[in-house]
């Protein structure tokens, strides 16, 4: 029934992003999905992610099977886009697998292996129309805010030392092999979510259930809410607001040579450019990742933090966020981490009082960037420290806490001698 549930919401939103986007021109989410099982897709290996999310529950026989049958489609997708000169990608093999299997669960199974199928299947639909979701909320966020914070936030960042600027010298300093590590980092940062998801589900054919807590469950959760911060603090980025891409709507051509200097205003915006810095969800993301690489091997932690670095050198060295985005995005998945594993294990004070204090925490620096950006550029000795300092205590916190929940190892009792017989 929660399954039910959830999925019946979740129709719901999308037929509503769709209608919202249908007004302004644009289709949505299932329209764009719908597209996708024929014509080329946007993301070739964001569809064979999903799959494989699809397959953890499916025995290796099964999975071999599928995967033989979704090269095959692609293979005959690209000889027919070959000959018509059409726009060449791969992915929609695995598009009609993850279909196909939704049919195989209602007409050739039953009871519990249909449900566990079906959750196989919703869990890999839900990473790909999660992406087509995010693409039309970042349409609605361009539409309906035509002014920006970005000022209050470059102002706000001159408090940390304008890293974005630092960031963007460095990554033009390192030429054509550093740019294109950091934007494979940056686009491909699903599909790292899968690696580290697939082991975290690598027992489910086994065992015949999911666990109660993994990577995806989070990834959707701040894929739900961040959008929201952005409809209330819609800021564009400084390559958009300070640099060339943002054309004559940018204040001047100063990102990443100089930092901007002025009174901060709202500044008036196109209606084609996303707000979607603040929090950073990139950051988020990759935050969420590496938290949950902490419990695999040590290859996967290494994965996990390399990606976490590798996604902060992006994100901050192609200006597409502030250094307070980036603090803002780690606080805001720690808290919603911790809210989403209260839930799981039931909730308790320390629960309750550490979503409460990332929540406060998260909220005061928003309102900080907002009301108290020009303090803060006049004090960066006094505020820069104290917003690191603010992050690094709800994270702090986290591992605290989370290290009590931790099931404690029960020694094993020692048998007591028995008398000899005489």
């Amino acid at each position: 029934m929660l399954w039910t549930a959830a999925a019946v919401v979740a129709l719901g939103f999308l037929v509503a992003l769709e209608i919202a986007a249908r007004h302004y021109g644009m289709p949505g989410p299932i329209t764009n999905q719908a597209r996708e099982v024929i014509f080329a897709p946007k993301s070739g290996p964001l569809l064979y992610a999903s799959m494989a999310l699809m397959m953890v529950v499916l025995t290796w026989r099964e999975r071999w099977i599928a995967a033989g049958v979704a090269v095959g489609i692609d293979v005959v997708f690209f000889l027919v886009r070959w000959a018509l000169d059409a726009k060449m990608m791969f992915g929609n093999g695995a598009l009609w697998v993850v279909l196909g299997y939704a049919v195989i669960a209602v007409t050739r199974r039953t009871g519990r292996e249909r449900a566990l199928l079906l959750k196989g299947v919703g869990l890999g639909l839900l990473l790909v129309t999660g992406r087509k979701t995010g693409d039309t909320w970042l349409l609605i966020t361009s539409k309906t805010r035509p002014t920006v914070l970005d000022q209050y936030v470059a102002t706000a960042d001159h408090a940390l030392g304008d890293p974005s600027w630092l960031a963007g010298r460095i990554v033009n300093a390192t030429g054509t092999i550093g740019s294109h590590v950091l934007d494979y980092v940056y686009i491909q940062l699903a599909v790292a979510a899968v690696v580290v998801a697939l082991y975290q589900l690598r027992s489910v054919a086994t065992e015949r259930r999911f666990p109660s807590h993994h990577l995806v469950r989070t990834f959707l959760v701040i894929g739900l809410l961040g959008p929201g911060i952005y409809m209330i603090f819609p800021v564009v980025g400084p390559i958009f607001a300070y640099g060339a891409d943002g054309g004559h709507w940018a204040v001047a051509d100063l990102w990443p040579n100089t930092p901007p200097t002025g009174v901060p205003h709202h500044m008036p915006f196109n209606e084609i450019t996303p707000r979607n810095c603040m929090p950073s969800l990139h950051t988020a993301w990759a935050t969420a990742i590496f938290i949950h690489s902490r419990k695999g091997p040590r290859i996967l932690r290494f994965f996990g933090a390399f990606w976490l670095i590798a996604t902060l050198g992006a994100t901050l060295g192609f200006g597409y966020h502030y250094g307070t985005d980036i603090v803002a995005g780690v606080v805001f998945t720690f808290t919603i981490e911790a809210a989403l594993r209260s839930l799981e294990r039931g909730w308790d004070r320390s629960g309750i009082q550490l979503v409460a204090y990332g929540a406060t925490v998260f909220t005061a620096l928003l309102v900080s960037y907002r009301y108290l950006s020009v303090e803060m550029a006049e004090q960066p000795w006094v505020f820069g420290p104290l917003m690191i300092l603010a992050m690094v205590s709800v994270i702090y916190g986290y591992i605290r806490t989370a290290r009590q929940w931790e099931p404690k190892a029960v020694p094993a009792r020692q048998r007591e001698p028995q008398p000899e017989l005489v």
